[in-house]
């Protein structure tokens, strides 16, 4: 069994380097393959990632569901490992990817019973990691963000990315057949993701961001100018996650970083409502 490490890159220079060098011992030795499908990078994205030995293609943005799926369709693992460029796997998910790929998890050594008494086989297509968060240099470990369960280790051939235009979401075949049982297992180790170590890069990736989710938001007919999702939401947001959630226990950094999001929150149906006054106009 060997493994494909798939990430789709595009001016990371400031990240690759860390995160392709989490990942080493995982492909090493023919163990397995890095696979970076870069979008047009004008830094040194695609120099740091040959200098890990990675296969390198260049492909124009196509979106982040299509991109990943893209890179995905390249790899030729028995199992996938699918990584954003500012995630880094730490020692114990690695050891835990490690036995993964090495003893798959599945036939008579797992069992599942059944209603009727009887059991079946369990076949682990897809894993579940838990995620770090970190922003402006602090783990965050409140207000919805940890454990941050993230579904990114898969048998090749069993998951892809779902096409949406923002928030793309990993789905792996999960279903009953022939008595035998396929589901998601969960690994212990956690994945590290260094998000934004600035209030300037959040507050770009919430800009990028909040124009994409406005086209989802106009395709599910909310192009009209609504206080409730303009104003009254975001504010709903951001005292179910600093308030109930104990945001509020992950200090200065907690506050800002719930604070922008339910200003994203505004942005992104204040766009909608852009978007269907442009449309009305056209």
């Amino acid at each position: 069994m060997i493994l494909s490490v798939v990430i789709i890159t595009h001016n990371e220079e400031a990240n690759l380097g860390r995160t392709l060098a989490s990942v080493q011992l995982l492909v090493a030795d023919g163990r397995g393959e890095i696979i970076v499908v870069d979008s047009g990078s004008t830094d040194h994205t695609i120099e740091i990632a040959k200098s890990f030995g990675a296969k390198v293609f260049v492909e124009e943005w196509k979106g982040y569901a299509a991109q990943k799926n893209s890179a995905i369709g390249k790899a030729e693992g028995d199992y996938i490992l699918s990584l954003d460029a500012d995630e880094e796997v730490s020692n114990e998910l690695a050891g835990d990817i490690q036995q993964v790929v090495k003893f798959p998890p599945q036939g008579d050594k797992f069992r599942q019973s059944l209603p009727d008494g009887t059991s079946a086989p369990i076949f682990v297509n897809g894993f579940l990691m838990s995620r770090k968060n970190y922003f402006l240099g602090r783990w965050i470990k409140y207000g919805g963000f940890w454990p941050d369960r993230k579904l990114r280790l898969f048998r090749r051939g069993t998951g892809k990315f779902k096409e949406t235009a923002v928030h793309e979401t990993l789905e792996v075949q999960e279903y009953k057949s022939g008595g035998i049982v396929l589901t998601s297992g969960r690994l212990r180790g956690a994945l590290l993701h260094h998000s934004y170590p600035t209030l300037a890069d959040y507050i770009d990736h919430m800009n990028r961001y909040s124009s994409l989710g406005a086209e989802m938001a106009l395709a599910k007919g909310h192009g009209s100018f609504s206080i409730f999702n303009i104003v009254l939401r975001p504010l709903a947001t951001f005292f179910y996650n600093y308030i109930f959630r104990l945001g509020f226990l992950d200090g200065r950094e907690g506050l800002l970083l719930h604070l922008y999001h339910a200003v994203y929150v505004s942005w992104k149906y204040a766009k909608a409502w852009e978007l269907a006054r442009k449309k009305e106009s056209t």
